[in-house]
């Protein structure tokens, strides 16, 4: 194939530069990634090698418009990838993963081209920059550093090979989980097994089934610890399967175990951290990141360990009590905790999440409440459109059109749960905006709710309708984006700063307009009961202690990983992971990780690797931010535009924190965000803010 026949090396010719999703087939991808690559090296090449004095034009500015080719060919494969992969695709990324790496350490180890940045870097102060390119080539600065540019030639030789088997294993470790959740799926025969399910959940476990030429019904596993299903399964034994099928599905010594993978893999990024000259990965990772320090990551988790423990121990007893009252002899097993819990809100709120579902079906919940609230918030349109080629038939495109009329961007939806998608939600970017280049972004939102049967519609659980409002606030972030330089739009920020706008876009989920909106029967469209809603709202916090501790066990987990140094040895995942909670006292009864080690993507297959407290740290800025709201006005234009102009739309233009702090007028205080848990907790003075 000639690379004129490649769709994926030409530039597009639809609207926004979209994806020939039509064209693209998978054996274009290897072809277009070696040309792409060979391309932008040529192009770092002759700005390393030009003849100039180094400017800012010709060095960084230069810098930024190389690899156009490249992103467009990584965009539409690592969506696809994540989306609706397959056995070629997963080859293909295995194999891609090392030359990416290598291709990115050609460029950031490259002694010549570092040398053009630090000689720019150097007159900074004397160039009389916009505020922008000086963000840009302080951040492009850093990032050389942050490499390994002042590393000699031994040295960097090492830290090729140290990335180049990082790829690797972390591409491996993605197939392996996603295969794994695959296949440990819990079939069952009998219906008796599935008793307390609701029909059109039936229905679907056994649509699965049969999609995969199977009698019975299959029980989907989703990529966390907790399976959804457990609330509703009254059947002790099935719950036990399935968690025990969730819990182990990547430990059973076959080729999808992971755990010798992620030893090495943290014994890799302790080592490339000690070349680096840190004394760990995490303390390497948050050096650019608002923590700073893993230390401050630390303290700051380590705050809420005694309110989750207090937390859970309360709400364990009260489900051990429920236990105990309905004449059963078992003790409280995690498998039994979101059963009992929805039973006990049943009875404690007379609430049950059967009544709530009818009320949250998908498309009313996406486009009278996320799409309405944008428009509420930022003056936004959304406009449906069938003339874009799409990866898969489930996909939903939109033209998004600003306050003014203007086109502002495209975006995607894929919402939808399949085998051939990975678990969890996203937002991810096709083309990244930039006035420089000329972009617009092109924006995608992806989720695994479970499809209807045929006829059927598709009704979310509350948390559920919480999450695609926060993929969509991660959306918002790159669909508002603003700035002149593709690097640092959207969501190229810091790992505990992408997560603000995402978290804090759930708060209109409840919102009384909002919500009014979007809460109606799927078949009368008749809104919520304010009996039903007011039942909803006072139960809000209830089992607050379960859901603040399995994702700070997570995090602390996670931390732990990550401040081994490069000395000690390769570590036995399951005795890691026994110790590290135990020592960090999130160890807590029946409530284990959000994740647990082998299976945890975040941090061994993507980006929040001594990353993942940015949820929690997350969270005190949107509580803390929606406080302001509240303070002036709740959802009106006037403030949208205000966090819009200021926040949302300046990408990594300028510091995070000095954004957030210009915009609130002050740093983050913890207070709004235990609140919003319902969580007390003493604050100091001197320890209020962060």
């Amino acid at each position: 194939m000639s690379i004129a026949e490649n769709p994926l090396l030409q530039p597009s010719t639809l609207p926004f530069g979209a994806p020939h999703f039509d064209r693209i087939q998978d054996e274009h991808y290897p072809e277009a990634f070696t040309a792409a690559m060979a391309e932008q090296r040529a192009e770092v090449e002759a700005i390393a090698n030009a003849p100039e004095p180094a400017t800012f034009e010709n060095t960084l500015a230069a810098l930024e418009r190389t690899g156009a080719a490249l992103s467009r060919v990584a965009s539409a494969f690592f969506c696809v990838a994540g989306a609706h992969t397959n056995d070629r695709l997963q080859q293909i990324q295995q194999e891609v993963a090392p030359q990416l790496s290598a291709h990115s350490d050609a460029i950031y180890l490259d002694a010549a081209l570092f040398a053009r940045v630090h000689s720019v870097y150097e007159q900074r102060h004397a160039l009389q920059l916009d505020s922008e390119s000086l963000r840009l080539l302080e951040e492009t600065h850093q990032h050389f550093l942050r490499a390994g540019a002042l590393l000699d030639d031994e040295q960097k030789e090492r830290l090729k090979a140290l990335n180049a088997e990082t790829a690797t294993l972390q591409a491996a470790f993605v197939t392996k989980v996603l295969t794994a959740a695959r296949e440990a799926a819990l079939h069952v025969i009998e219906v008796s097994e599935l008793e307390g399910l609701s029909g059109a959940q039936i229905e679907a476990a056994a649509a699965a089934a049969a999609s995969r030429g199977l009698d019975g019904y299959l029980l989907v596993l989703q990529n966390t610890t907790q399976q959804p299903l457990l609330e509703a399964l009254a059947v002790r034994e099935t719950r036990r399967k399935l968690w025990e099928k969730s819990l182990t599905r990547n430990m059973q010594g076959d080729a999808n175990d992971t755990r010798n993978g992620i030893a090495r893999l943290a014994q890799l990024r302790a080592e490339r951290a000690a070349l680096l000259g840190h004394p760990n990965y995490a303390t390497w990772k948050l050096a650019n990141q608002m923590a700073q320090t893993p230390a401050n990551a630390i303290a700051f988790l380590d705050r809420l360990v005694p309110a989750a423990r207090t937390g859970v121990t309360r709400e364990a007893q009260g489900l051990r009590e429920y236990i105990a009252e309905q004449g059963a002899e078992h003790e409280l097993a995690p498998y039994d905790w979101a059963f009992y819990a929805e039973q006990v809100r049943k009875a404690k709120y007379d609430l049950n999440e059967d009544e709530l579902k009818p009320y949250f079906e998908l498309n009313n919940v996406f486009e009278r409440g996320v799409l309405f609230a944008a428009s509420e918030l930022y003056g936004l349109r959304f406009e449906p459109r069938t003339d874009l080629p799409v990866y898969h038939p489930d996909v939903r495109t939109y033209t998004v059109f600003d306050a003014d009329g203007s086109e502002l961007a495209l975006l995607y939806t894929d919402f939808y749960k399949r085998d051939s998608k990975r678990g969890g939600a996203w937002m991810s970017t096709l083309v990244d905006q930039s006035r420089l280049l000329g972009q617009r972004p092109i924006i995608t939102n992806t989720c695994n709710y479970t499809k209807p049967a045929e006829g059927q519609p598709c009704l979310l659980t509350s948390d559920e309708v919480d999450t695609l409002f926060h993929e969509f606030g991660h959306a918002l972030h790159g669909l508002l984006s603003d700035v002149t330089y593709a690097s640092l739009s959207g969501t190229s920020v810091a790992r505990d700063f992408v997560e603000f706008p995402s978290q804090f876009n759930e708060h209109w989920a409840s919102y009384p307009t909002v919500f009014a909106n979007f809460a109606r029967h799927h078949a009368t469209g008749e809104p919520m009961p304010a009996e039903l809603e007011a039942k909803l709202r006072k139960a809000k916090h209830f089992n607050g202690g379960h859901a603040l501790a399995e994702v700070l066990a997570a995090a602390e987990l996670d931390l732990q990983w990550h401040t081994l140094s490069a000395e000690a040895p390769v570590q036995d995942p399951d005795e890691f992971e026994r110790k590290a909670l135990v020592t960090k006292q999130v160890d807590f009864d029946a409530v284990p990780p959000r994740y647990s080690s082998t299976y945890f993507s975040h941090i061994f297959g993507g980006g929040y690797s001594a990353g993942y407290y940015a949820y929690l740290w997350a969270e005190m800025l949107d509580a803390d931010a929606y406080a302001w709201f509240e303070e002036y006005g709740g959802l009106t234009r006037e403030n949208g535009d205000r966090l819009r102009r200021m926040v949302l739309s300046r990408g990594n233009s300028a510091d995070p924190a000095e954004l957030y702090r210009a915009w609130r007028g002050g740093d983050p205080q913890i207070g709004p965000m235990l609140a919003g848990r319902g969580i007390e907790l003493e604050v100091h003075a001197d320890t209020a803010a962060v």
